[in-house]
Parts: structure tokens; C-alpha cells; sequence
């Protein structure tokens, strides 16, 4: 199998958007450029916050002004981003981005909308994807029956995607997306979650339909910061009848030997910032590893035993794809050849798209423009895929 034929996808969770007008200032401003830059079609994943699908859904001309919008910039739109709910560009996001969580209804809701909304942007013969939050932020206090509640969601909304393929003849699949101190975080957690969610669909009668519409977003900044094998995770996923809807091409902070490297750990602090989550791995030369919820300055200018001590730190700190080296530190760039090497073997083909959020809030020099940041990422990427699958 070869990987996907479809134009690679950039999340415009990039750019501000909590209503429809600057949803299109962003597109036409930030995702055209990139564009025109990268000299081919390319696919705006957009990310439509909750106040943009409440208007989407009150004044539906408003979803063909966004059609309009994307074919006069030569954009095609085959895959939301639902993860953030509210502003993700709010001074202070943190871990208020996984709420709501997905024991409410208002989660379901505000997915089926965006669902709806994709329904009607997907090119002729397209599936559709939207990726979500993995359940909850794993700190957060949840009543015993926690996970039920969300098993009980998520299969409203398989039967909600259902019906709307049914209505529209669109197939949209949702895609949760495991991430560090998740819930759903690492591979092993998500295979027994989706073991128990299988089985309960089962015993209601809905198993064609959950496992037709349930799947994973796999982000491979958030498994390389767990330090797992990227490609024996997705072929595990994969072996235990998971599908993988979406794969975020992604890339996190790496950093060997902090202990022996103070001028490093100096120039991470500056990745310390207020508004992301951005949780801090470390990998002890015994192999356990262990955690911090977020990269704070204390952790860099005076880190625990465990942490000075561990063979390789990574942050999940979304940094431009392109790069190897950021200073003294390194990227995960490499762990992006072993996932689309992993993806290109699947049976099917899954969405690809590139998702550095960050730029805002990225330390150090930046491209004269975001538009040109995101097309130096879209180049390299494509890049990489022709090297695995010249045939694209």
C-alpha cells in the first residue's frame, strides 16, 4: 500500500480564529501564502472553534462562504481539528484544551456539528476525519464511572456518523489522539481502551459501526516524547483492528545527556512560556522513564536526580518539521521516517498532516512570515514522503 494520494494537510490551528471572518483573514492571509510558496495544492485542516461551528450551524451560508474561500485559494479540507474546543490562542490554554472532556455531551455535540460542517467542504469522493481529545487530562479528578460516560459518547456519535453518511453519503471518521499525560497517552492505554470500547459496542450491536467510525489520530510528537518505537506502535494499533484516521507529522524537542550539557538546558528555559501544555520526558540510562506535567525553568536550571541523570530528556513542544537542530537541541525528526515508513504498510491510507501550533510562541529567529514557515514545513515533509513512496 502507498501512503495518502490526497494534497498533505496543515493545521490552522496556527493562526486565531473564534469566528468565521477570521477563520477566512487566516486562510486567505497565512494558508494561501503557503500555498503559492509550495507551488501545489495543499489541504487546510481547519481547526473551527466552538464559537465558529455555533455560527456555521446557525447561518449555514456562512459554510459555503468557507468552500468559496478554499477553492478561490486552491485549498481542498478533508480533515477538521476538534481537539480545541475554545480559543486555543487564549493567553492562558494549558490544560483547559481538553475540556470539555469526553464524558459530556456538550464534546459530542460540538463534534457532530463540526462533522456536519465537514460533510459539506469534502471534495467528491473523499473520507472525511476529525481528530479529538484523548478522553481527558489524566490529573484531572473523574468520578469512578469516568470512562463509561465517555464509552457512552463516543458511540452516540459513532451512531451520529452513521446516520450522516446515511444523509449526505460523506464517511467522517473521529480520531482520538493519545498525548502525554493523557488519558489516553501511550500505546499500550490505547489499545485497552479501545479493547473495552470494542467489546461494549459489541454487546449493544453496534461494532460495525464503531469500529467503521472510531479511531485514532496518531501524533508522532506524542509518542516520541514517550519515548515509544513509533513504528511498532503504529503496527500494533493496527494489528488490534484500530484504524488509524489521521497521522500528525509532528516533531519534539530532544536533548541527550542533560546532566552534562548546562548551556542546553539554558537554552530550553527559553522554550518555557505560559500558554501550551508542554510536558517534559526522561529517559534513565536503567530505561524507566519519568515525567513532568510541564517544562517549567526550575526543571532546566536545577532538574531533579532522576531528571539530571536520564540519558535523553524530550519536551512535547511542537517544533518546524524541517529541523534537525534547534541550537543545542535536537529534534525528533528522525522518528518521522519510521512513522510513515510504519503508515505506508497499512492497508489503507490515513490523512497526513503537519501540525506545528507553536509558531507563535517559538523562542529564537522565525521566518519572515508565518505563510513561509508553513511552507518550508509542507516542502520538507512532501519531500520525505516521495522518499518513502516515490510514486506520489
Amino acid at each position: 500500500m502507498s501512503l495518502s494520494m490526497l494534497p498533505l494537510s496543515y493545521c490552522t490551528n496556527v493562526h486565531p480564529g473564534t469566528t468565521l471572518d477570521a477563520v477566512l483573514t487566516g486562510l486567505n492571509t497565512h494558508t494561501r501564502t503557503a500555498r503559492n510558496l509550495v507551488g501545489r495544492r495543499i489541504a487546510a485542516g481547519l481547526w473551527l472553534a466552538a464559537p465558529v461551528i455555533d455560527e456555521l450551524i446557525r447561518q449555514p451560508q456562512g459554510i459555503a462562504r468557507l468552500r468559496d474561500e478554499l477553492i478561490a485559494s486552491d485549498l481542498v479540507c478533508y480533515t477538521l481539528n476538534a481537539f480545541p474546543y475554545g480559543n486555543f490562542h487564549d493567553v492562558r490554554v494549558k490544560e483547559q484544551v481538553y475540556l470539555p472532556d469526553w464524558s459530556e455531551p456538550r464534546r459530542r455535540l460540538y463534534t457532530l456539528h463540526c462533522a456536519q460542517v465537514l460533510s459539506q467542504l469534502l471534495p467528491v469522493g473523499t473520507e472525511g476525519s476529525i481528530s479529538t481529545v484523548p478522553l481527558a487530562f489524566k490529573p484531572a479528578a473523574r468520578p469512578d464511572d469516568f470512562e463509561e460516560r465517555c464509552i457512552v459518547q463516543l458511540l452516540a456519535l459513532a451512531e451520529d456518523l452513521d446516520h450522516l453518511h446515511d444523509e449526505s453519503g460523506q464517511v467522517i471518521r473521529l480520531a482520538i489522539e493519545p498525548e502525554p499525560c493523557c488519558l489516553l497517552e501511550t500505546t499500550p492505554e490505547t489499545l485497552a481502551f479501545f479493547a473495552r470500547l470494542f467489546a461494549q459496542a459489541e454487546e449493544r450491536g453496534l461494532e460495525d459501526i464503531a469500529r467503521r467510525h472510531l479511531g485514532v489520530c496518531y501524533d508522532v510528537c506524542h509518542q516520541s516524547v514517550e519515548f515509544e518505537d513509533v513504528g511498532e506502535s503504529i503496527r500494533q494499533i493496527a494489528e488490534a483492528g484500530i484504524r488509524i484516521n489521521k497521522v500528525h507529522l509532528t516533531c519534539a524537542i530532544h536533548l541527550d545527556q542533560p546532566g552534562t550539557t548546562p548551556s542546553a538546558l539554558k537554552q530550553l528555559a527559553e522554550f518555557v512560556e505560559p500558554r501550551y501544555l508542554h510536558q517534559a520526558f526522561a529517559r534513565a540510562v536503567t530505561g524507566d522513564i519519568v515525567h513532568c506535567v510541564d517544562l517549567n525553568r526550575e526543571l532546566c536550571e536545577e532538574p531533579t536526580e532522576e531528571f539530571r541523570q536520564a540519558s535523553a530528556w524530550r519536551v512535547h513542544f511542537h517544533v518546524p518539521v524541517h529541523a534537525e537542530q534547534l541550537g543545542e537541541l535536537k529534534t525528533t525528526r528522525f522518528e518521522l521516517r519510521q512513522a510513515l515508513q510504519a503508515v505506508s504498510e497499512l492497508l489503507y491510507a490515513p490523512h497526513l498532516e503537519v501540525e506545528t501550533y507553536t509558531w507563535g510562541v517559538l523562542p529564537g529567529n522565525r521566518p519572515a512570515s508565518l505563510g513561509e514557515g508553513i511552507a518550508e514545513e509542507l516542502k520538507s515533509t512532501q519531500a520525505l514522503i516521495a522518499e518513502i513512496a516515490p510514486a506520489i
